[in-house]
């Protein structure tokens, strides 16, 4: 599938597929949620991206129904066609953002997601208690949706954050790393 037919697919069903909930609602709702984990947890921000993860990846495990529904896609012919559908379409259905596919490893088994916008990451600024800006990835539920979603789709990756600009730096990049495709199995005893 082309990167032009994602985009198109991905403008399709966020014009006419998706109930839209308010991005500032979403925003402060989740910055919430951030900060209570981070006050239950008591600043151990390494826990905090843990918890984050794990959030996100059950919501992942869900999330992929809705978003096949809604796209009546077929399976991605790659993993390259698999970035570019969770970019163009997965991305702007959900958060209305279109995150840049880039920094193909030479076997093609990871990319980047550079986003231009986070709208997760509006009206936030990190704690400033020395440690956040190098410990706290405040968006890393993002991660753990990847990882449920693609993993519904027998697809194993593990996902982090490489830059944020909450943390200074210039651009927000997420690194996807596939793991290995998981084959049907049946459990132990099952034939």
């Amino acid at each position: 599938m082309s990167t032009t037919k994602h985009a198109r697919i991905g403008e399709e069903v966020w014009k006419s597929r998706v109930d839209k909930v308010n991005a500032e609602l979403v925003t402060l709702t989740y910055g919430s949620i951030v900060q209570q984990l981070c006050k239950d947890l008591e600043g151990d921000y390494t826990e905090v991206n843990k918890q984050l993860d794990k959030m996100g990846y059950n919501i992942g495990l869900r999330l992929i129904e809705d978003f096949l529904a809604k796209t009546n896609m077929g399976r991605c012919n790659g993993f390259r066609d698999t970035a570019e559908s969770i970019a163009k379409i997965g991305f702007k259905i959900f958060l209305n953002i279109t995150p840049t596919v880039t920094n193909w490893s030479a076997d093609n088994k990871s990319f980047s997601l550079v986003f231009e916008e986070n709208p997760l990451a509006d009206f936030v600024e990190l704690p400033d208690d020395g440690r956040a800006q190098n410990e706290l990835w405040y968006s890393n539920i993002l991660c753990g949706v990847l990882r449920g979603a693609l993993e519904m789709v027998q697809m194993q990756v593990e996902a982090h954050f490489a830059s944020d600009v909450l943390r200074g730096n210039d651009s927000t990049e997420m690194r996807v790393e596939l793991i290995r495709i998981i084959d049907d199995e049946l459990p132990p005893g099952d034939e």
